[in-house]
C-alpha cells in the first residue's frame, strides 16, 4: 500500500495510490483511520476509487498533529554544519514543525521574498502509529507503522537569524512528503537505505540511513519520555550530507528549479521551486505520474 490524503469538500480522506500512480482508491476517512493505523493498513482498501488526476491530495496528517525532526544526524552532514570541529552530541538535536508547512509531491514551493533561494534536504519522515509514553527503544520502534520520502526544504536565512530553527524550517509549503508505506515493507533502517537529492538531474546529496547518529526507536523513545506521541504523529530523521549552503559557493534552490528525492523501497519525491508572488496559492494538484507524489 501507499497511502495518501485526498480533500473533498473540506474533508481529508485516506487513500491508497495504485501501484501505477494513476489511481486512488478511499481508505478510511482522516481521523478514523489514525485512530487505528495498523488495522487500515491491515485491510484491502474498499471505498471509491478515483483518477488521481481528478483529487485534491493533501499529506494525510492530522491537524493536530506533532511535526518532529532531527537536525545533524547523519555523520557527514554534521561534519559540515555545526559538528565539524566538536564531538557529536549525545542527543538529538530536535526541532519542530507545524502541520501546515507540509505539502505533498508536485507541489510548488515557493521561495520567501526575504530569502536568496531555499536549501534541500532530503530525508526520511517516520509515521506513528501507536501511544508512546516512557518507552523504550524497541517498543517505539514497534510503534512506527509507515515510512515516508520527505524534503525538509529550509529558508537558511531565518534559520540563521538566531540559534531557534523554527522560522527557517516552517516556510509555506516547505515539507513535502512522499506517500506512507507500511513499516513492514520497509523494514529497519538500520539496514540501511539509500537516500539520494537530486537538482535539476543533479545528484546533490547521496547517503544511506545506516550512517544516522541517532536512529528511530531511540529517537522516539527520547522524546517519549517528556512528551507523549500519539498515532499520527511524525518524526523527520534528518539528512545527509550535501546540502547547499555548506557548498563552496553556496547552492540554493531558485524558482523554475526541479527538486527530487528519491529513497529505496519509498520511492521519488519531486517538487518545482517558484517564485514568492505564489506564495498565496493552495496547495497544487498533483499530476498522475509515478514518482509525482
Amino acid at each position: 500500500m501507499r497511502i495518501v490524503g485526498v480533500e473533498y469538500d473540506g474533508e481529508v480522506q485516506v487513500a491508497n495510490l495504485s501501484p501505477d500512480g494513476a489511481r486512488l482508491t478511499v481508505v478510511a476517512g482522516l481521523r478514523e483511520f489514525w485512530s487505528d493505523p495498523e488495522a487500515w493498513l491491515r485491510r484491502p482498501p474498499a471505498g471509491g476509487t478515483v483518477p488521481v488526476g481528478e483529487a485534491r491530495l493533501v499529506p494525510p496528517v492530522l491537524p493536530g498533529a506533532q511535526v518532529l525532526c532531527v537536525g545533524l544526524n547523519y555523520v557527514e552532514h554534521a561534519a559540515e554544519g555545526s559538528y565539524r570541529d566538536e564531538e557529536l552530541p549525545v542527543f538529538p538535536t530536535l526541532f519542530a514543525r507545524w502541520p501546515r508547512s507540509l505539502t505533498v509531491g508536485g507541489a510548488e514551493i515557493p521561495v520567501p521574498a526575504t530569502e536568496d533561494g531555499l536549501d534541500w534536504e532530503g530525508e526520511i519522515v517516520a509515521w506513528v502509529g501507536r501511544t508512546l509514553v516512557d518507552a523504550d527503544p524497541g517498543e517505539a520502534l514497534a510503534a512506527v507503522v509507515g515510512y515516508s520520502t520527505f524534503n525538509d526544504v529550509t529558508a537558511r536565512r531565518a534559520q540563521k537569524l538566531t540559534s531557534q530553527w523554527t522560522l527557517g524550517k516552517n516556510a509555506d509549503r516547505s515539507g513535502p512528503l512522499g506517500p506512507l508505506v507500511p513499516a513492514a515493507d520497509v523494514g529497519d533502517l538500520r539496514d540501511g537505505l539509500g537516500v539520494r537529492t537530486r537538482v535539476n538531474g543533479v545528484t546533490v546529496q547521496e547517503g544511506s540511513t545506516s550512517d544516522m547518529v541517532h536512529h528511530v526507536g531511540e529517537t522516539l523513545a527520547h522524546i517519549s519520555r517528556t512528551v507523549t506521541l500519539r498515532p499520527g504523529d511524525l518524526l523527520a530523521t534528518g539528512t545527509p550530507s550535501g546540502v547547499g549552503y555548506a557548498r563552496t559557493p553556496p547552492w540554493l534552490l531558485r524558482p523554475g528549479d526541479v527538486v527530487e528525492v528519491e529513497v529505496e523501497r519509498l520511492g521519488v519525491l519531486r517538487n518545482t521551486i517558484v517564485g514568492n508572488e505564489h506564495r498565496s496559492r493552495s496547495l497544487s494538484r498533483t499530476a498522475g505520474r509515478e514518482g509525482a507524489v
